[in-house]
């Protein structure tokens, strides 16, 4: 099986080089920043040149093709052009879609949790209102769109708040939350906006089973079992790590200005435990990630 994996050097793409590239004919592609890309098959290339990505696909003709490159983290997409946001979130996803297809690729598609309408109504199915609230969530949303029109064979996985540490350059915020905490620092962390988190080991694992499985045209809920808040995440990093919980401010996610914060995300994972991809309990995953750590 060959499998082309777009953002190679971000958070869950240098968990994928290491998942993936072990018994598959790999290649990673990175644009900025390194990462771990240098220890696999991997190239530096530019997804959003259309002709070179078409060149691409003719040469190693992939049979499944995972794309998570994008403008990933709101805060990011505020300050850029709206433009520059589609050009690289919608327009070249668009055109692998296009390219998925005339080549007879599998399409496997990371979205996010964020283009669900985030007001509380309990845990969200696949089928739920939509309600992007930020450039970055619209962009993914119009992401989906473009690639359900051009692609006869994809999966597109609504990705929740991905935890565990990030590798190189890359960090989030339970990263950041941890390196605080062992240090002996306060963290300021939400107390009202909840999310189904996935760790990152546990993420790579499912797609790189997805890549193997013939789930195909299908929305997928891609996240962990529980619903927490940030707050929540914060306190089991503390019990897990042995750290001081005192070190913890609560705070609401309504007091930050200049980014919409979204205050419930949650999901239901049936679907994606319907397919034999199952997780435990978050407690016992946050234990597991600190131990390995």
């Amino acid at each position: 099986m060959k499998v082309l994996l777009t953002g190679g050097s971000g958070l869950l793409g240098q968990y994928l080089n290491v998942t993936l590239s072990g018994d598959k004919e790999f290649l990673s592609l990175y644009f900025e920043n390194t990462g771990n890309c240098h220890k696999f098959d991997s190239i530096r290339f530019d997804i959003r040149d259309k002709g070179k990505l078409s060149l691409l696909f003719g040469n190693f003709r992939p049979d499944v093709v995972i794309h998570t490159a994008c403008y990933s983290r709101p805060e990011i997409c505020a300050k850029l052009d709206r433009n520059e946001v589609y050009h690289l979130n919608v327009d070249a996803t668009e055109n692998i879609a296009r390219l998925c297809n005339d080549f007879n690729s599998k399409l496997i598609y990371t979205s996010t949790d964020l283009v669900y309408d985030g007001s509380g109504k309990g845990l969200l199915k696949e089928d739920a209102d939509l309600n992007p609230l930020t450039l970055y969530a619209e962009s993914k949303l119009m992401g989906e769109i473009a690639i359900q029109r051009n692609c006869n064979n994809y999966v597109i996985l609504r990705t929740s708040l991905l935890i565990g540490f990030g590798l190189c350059h890359s960090r989030n915020n339970f990263h950041n939350t941890f390196e605080l905490l062992k240090s002996g620092r306060q963290v300021s962390l939400f107390s009202d906006q909840f999310r189904s988190p996935l760790a990152l080991h546990k993420a790579a694992g499912f797609i790189g089973r997805l890549c193997e499985m013939s789930v195909s045209n299908e929305i997928i809920n891609f996240g962990g079992k529980d619903r927490v808040s940030r707050l929540e995440i914060g306190e089991m990093i503390c019990e897990s790590g042995g750290f001081n919980k005192d070190l913890i401010k609560s705070t609401s996610c309504k007091t930050v200005e200049g980014i919409i914060q979204v205050p419930d995300v949650s999901m239901n994972i049936d679907k994606l435990a319907g397919y034999g991809l199952k997780q435990d309990d978050i407690s016992d995953t946050i234990d597991l990630i600190i131990r390995n750590a």
